[in-house]
């Protein structure tokens, strides 16, 4: 008897969401892709997320839900891939929604290529006061439709996570034994994964459209809470590992610097003023030994990118000084932009 293989796992996370959990849900239901399966993990909501999956699971039978206490992001995620059988996974928030064509698509690009990695474009969405989106291109035109190894076009290891703009062969993921950090009220556990994705992947190839709404009205802050200020530390301290431990691969080192002082910039901006300086002290103690074992030697780093690195290493204060004044020491475009809607903008 043939054992009938999804084309596509999509694996929701789900934890009180129940504003916005069916308009999610049916976007999934509307999918032109049918050869799904949906991994629906309820993290041990206590609103009325559950049932709405019920209601959901009743009248669609790709809808698979599973129940299971709170235990935070990651351990629901690895859950979800634990499940999943289809021969590509997908990770969809459960309070963002996507077009009726996202799979689709993206499948088909992933399959006739051969892909271990499809990713696209996404919009930024805002329900109130009136619904709008705000296209996001990190995927540009001139580095869309080619087949690249990451290895070779090592952009891609620059762009946010965004896992749920993504298509990734599960082979891929169950060969190299890929698992999110599994922290309990931790942030931030796409970092490391989505390093880890890049770093195994051969072929790839990059969207320039966007399929998917990626709501940015549901944000719980974590701007005053200190413990949250260092989940980012931990997610480096994860790729740092893999890169020394699982692939043994320390080219990969260069590069894992660069994306980590993009995100401690990043980071720098979420967080609260009053944490900003201690922050900076940890980031300059870490850089200071990512020098001295020779891991930034090499990495792609502008030369205001590595000015700023120095002023970290050498006088935290002095760069925490500059980034409130407004001098903000280097960074990328993306993280400009992004630290711009932090502060009131759009």
């Amino acid at each position: 008897m043939e054992v009938f293989v999804p084309k596509v796992s999509l694996v929701i996370p789900v934890c009180n969401v129940e504003r916005y959990l069916d308009e999610c849900l049916d976007s999934v239901e509307a999918q032109t892709l049918e050869d799904i399966e949906v991994i629906c993990v309820n993290d041990g909501s206590t609103d009325s997320s559950a049932e709405i999956l019920r209601r959901h699971a009743q009248r669609d039978s790709r809808i698979r839900l599973v129940d299971k206490p709170n235990a935070g992001y990651g351990h629901t995620i690895n859950l979800g891939i634990s499940l999943a059988t289809g021969e590509y996974l997908g990770i969809l928030e459960s309070d963002d929604f996507a077009e009726s064509d996202m799979l689709q698509r993206l499948y088909e690009v992933a399959e006739s290529k051969r892909l271990d990695v499809v990713r696209a474009n996404y919009w930024l969405y805002w329900s109130s006061p009136e619904p709008r989106n705000e296209f996001v291109e990190f995927c540009q035109q001139e580095h869309c439709g080619s087949v690249f190894s990451p290895r070779e076009y090592i952009e891609p290891f620059f762009f946010p996570p965004a896992l749920w703009s993504m298509l990734v062969r599960r082979e891929l993921i169950a060969k190299n034994g890929l698992r999110l950090l599994e922290t309990p009220g931790a942030s931030f556990q796409d970092t490391s994964f989505s390093f880890k994705i890049w770093s195994v992947a051969k072929r790839a190839m990059l969207l320039h459209e966007a399929f998917l709404h990626y709501r940015q009205d549901n944000e719980a802050s974590s701007i005053n809470n200190k413990s949250k200020a260092y989940y980012v530390c931990d997610e480096y301290a994860e790729v740092e590992r893999f890169v020394r431990d699982d692939v043994s691969d320390l080219s990969l080192m260069s590069i894992a610097q660069r994306r980590k002082y993009d995100a401690y910039v990043w980071n720098l901006g979420r967080i609260a003023p009053s944490l900003r300086v201690e922050f900076a002290r940890r980031a300059s103690g870490e850089f200071s030994d990512a020098m001295e074992r020779g891991w930034l030697r090499d990495a792609p780093l502008t030369k205001s990118q590595r000015r700023s690195i120095q002023v970290l290493i050498e006088r935290p204060e002095i760069f925490v000084s500059r980034f409130n004044e407004g001098a903000s020491p280097a960074y990328p475009a993306f993280v400009s932009k992004l630290l711009g809607r932090m502060r009131g903008g759009c």
